[in-house]
C-alpha cells in the first residue's frame, strides 16, 4: 500500500505542475484581456490613466526591464511577454494593453503552471504600478 501511495504522490505533483502550461495569449481580440481563470495563479487590473500612450510607453519600459523577460509580442497596443522564475523557471505570461479611447490600460499576469503561485503575480503587476 505504501508502494503505491509513494508511486501516486509523484504523478499527482506532476499534475499539478502541469496544469495551464499552454500560453495564455489572453488578448481576446475584442479590445479587452481576457479575465483569470484560475484566481489563485493569475492577476487582471485596469488603470485609468489621464495619458494613456505616455503611460503604456513608460510601463513598457518598465516591464522589458524585468529579469528573465522575453517579449514575445509588441503592437502599438498589445504587449506580451514571459516572465521566468528565478531558481525552477517556471513561465509566466505577462500582458499589458492599452484602450486610448476609455484612457485604460489592463495589466495581465498568469501562471503557465501550477494552480498557485504563492502571489508572485500580485507583487509583480503591484510592482509594475508602484515604479509608474
Amino acid at each position: 500500500m505504501k508502494r503505491l501511495a509513494y508511486s501516486l504522490i509523484p504523478c499527482l505533483l506532476i499534475t499539478l505542475i502541469t496544469i495551464h502550461s499552454d500560453p495564455a495569449m489572453a488578448f481576446s481580440g475584442e479590445g479587452r484581456l481576457s479575465e483569470c481563470a484560475v484566481d489563485t495563479n493569475c492577476v487582471l487590473v485596469e488603470w485609468e490613466v489621464s495619458e494613456v500612450k505616455k503611460s503604456y510607453e513608460d510601463l513598457l519600459g518598465i516591464a522589458s526591464q524585468l529579469p528573465r523577460t522575453k517579449v514575445l509580442e509588441q503592437t502599438n497596443n498589445y504587449w506580451h511577454a514571459v516572465v521566468r522564475s528565478l531558481v525552477f523557471r517556471f513561465p509566466d505570461d505577462l500582458e499589458i494593453l492599452q484602450i486610448p479611447n476609455e484612457k485604460v490600460i489592463q495589466v495581465r499576469s498568469a501562471s503557465r503552471v501550477g494552480v498557485s503561485d504563492l502571489g508572485v503575480n500580485k507583487k509583480r503587476v503591484d510592482s509594475l504600478y508602484n515604479q509608474l
